[in-house]
């Protein structure tokens, strides 16, 4: 059902991209781009091209989404900016709409050209975020005078005009994050106000950024004309490739643990992919309980590591299942495998959370001891997938045992969400039940 409501969310807003779109075509009809003259004209069509190619520059933040922030700056600073020669009227929100409509669609259709992936979801929670500008700033009025008539008469003042579309730009901003939270949020089966919270702290270095940028150019275009669309756009183009060489390393690092957590499957300590189901159901748990993002990525590795420490035994343990080890065996394996990713120098979180997931529960309710979240949920996720097998052909009898250490050994949340996931997975038919 959450799938489903996903997938209705996701279609809901590419819908109403399209009901915007028709509706400020049929406002911004064929007679106001006619009564537009030669030099807008072309001004548009400059941030045509401008958002078409931002659309394909995109990036990977934090969060996981796609962006094109070149893309939102220009469609921002479009606007914002009084694009219209003095003597003519201004530019209408309509005519604005559709032409960062147009150039999305344009930069879009030319990744599909090229066989690459577009997010229609995050594209349509960025042009409702961008539609938001022209309509507040062209369209509602204040005195009977909109922003942008304010603007023009606040020429002696232009820190108060600069004011005014930094707020402007935030609150489109704000759209934006939000719809892609409440899509998010569908996808991933999360709380609501926990991912949205989540997308605006992960994200909010860049939208600062982009606000900013935007409001730039609309302000100097004010004196530079369109020039200042590429003069304020290349410091963008520079964070685009400095941010891609960032996501580049962290795809490397990723890769890195990847590889190093399958040193147990390689080495027969361990049961084929157990590390990767263990980090696929811990995911899904901490998504499920509301985990900001970087926790998430500290789970995910601490996950994916969890039974390193096993290639310090001199013994394997049978099937590599260490809820079935001794105690002392189990503390010792978390703490060589702690210690093993400590000597790093850069995964301190990662190790903590690794000697500390054999620590039963009973620890935080009768002494009050502080546990990590993530390893609550790795010490549940590991169990599980010991005692249910690689198949999970035995996943009703883990259940049964873990419901047995309930309260003791294992997090009563935790063991919850646990339930949630792997009753979506039934529902689903996914691999493993």
């Amino acid at each position: 059902m959450k799938r489903l409501l996903a997938r209705g969310l996701e279609l809901g807003l590419t819908v109403a991209v399209a009901g915007v779109l028709l509706a400020t075509a049929c406002w911004a009809s064929l007679s106001q781009f006619g009564a537009l003259g030669v030099s807008t004209l072309l001004t548009l069509a400059v941030f045509v091209v401008a958002i078409a190619l931002g659309e394909t520059a995109r990036l990977t933040v934090l969060a996981g989404r796609l962006t094109a922030p070149m893309s939102s700056a220009a469609a921002l600073a479009l606007g914002l900016a009084d694009i219209a020669p003095p003597g003519e009227p201004p530019v209408g929100a309509g005519v604005v709409i559709v032409t960062i409509g147009a150039g999305m669609l344009v930069g879009n259709g030319l990744l599909e050209a090229n066989r690459r992936t577009v997010n229609w979801s995050g594209l349509s929670a960025r042009f409702i975020g961008a539609a938001v500008v022209p309509l507040l700033y062209r369209s509602v009025t204040f005195d009977g005078v909109t922003l942008l008539g304010h603007a023009v008469m606040w020429d002696s003042r232009r820190w108060l005009v600069a004011v005014v579309m930094l707020c402007v730009g935030s609150v489109a901003m704000l759209v934006d994050l939000t719809l892609q939270a409440v899509v998010r949020a569908g996808h991933e089966h999360g709380p609501l106000v926990r991912s949205i919270v989540d997308e605006i702290r992960s994200t909010i270095g860049l939208a600062t950024a982009l606000v900013t940028s935007g409001t730039l150019i609309a302000l100097a275009a004010y004196s530079l004309g369109v020039v200042a669309l590429p003069l304020f756009l290349f410091p963008l183009v520079l964070t685009y490739f400095a941010v891609q060489r960032y996501a580049s390393i962290r795809q490397t690092y990723r890769q890195t643990i990847g590889a190093l957590s399958s040193l147990t499957d390689r080495t027969h300590y361990t049961v084929p992919q157990h590390a990767q189901r263990v980090a696929e159901i811990s995911m899904a748990v901490g998504r499920d309980l509301g985990m900001s993002q970087r926790e998430l990525t500290d789970l995910e590795y601490a996950a994916l590591l969890h039974d390193l420490g096993q290639v310090a035994l001199r013994e394997p343990i049978p099937q590599g299942a260490t809820v079935m080890a001794a105690p002392a065996d189990q503390q010792r394996i978390a703490h060589d495998g702690a210690e093993i990713v400590r000597s790093t120098g850069v995964l301190d979180n990662v190790a903590t959370i690794m000697e500390a997931q054999i620590t039963p529960y009973r620890q935080v309710r009768e002494f009050g001891q502080d546990l990590p979240m993530a390893s609550r949920i790795i010490k549940v996720a590991n169990a599980y997938d010991d005692l249910s097998g690689p198949n999970g052909l035995h996943a009703d009898r883990a259940m049964e045992r873990i419901h047995l250490g309930l309260g003791y050994e294992y997090d009563p949340r935790v063991v919850d969400s646990l339930t949630r996931f792997l009753t979506r997975r039934r529902r689903t038919g996914a691999p493993g039940q």
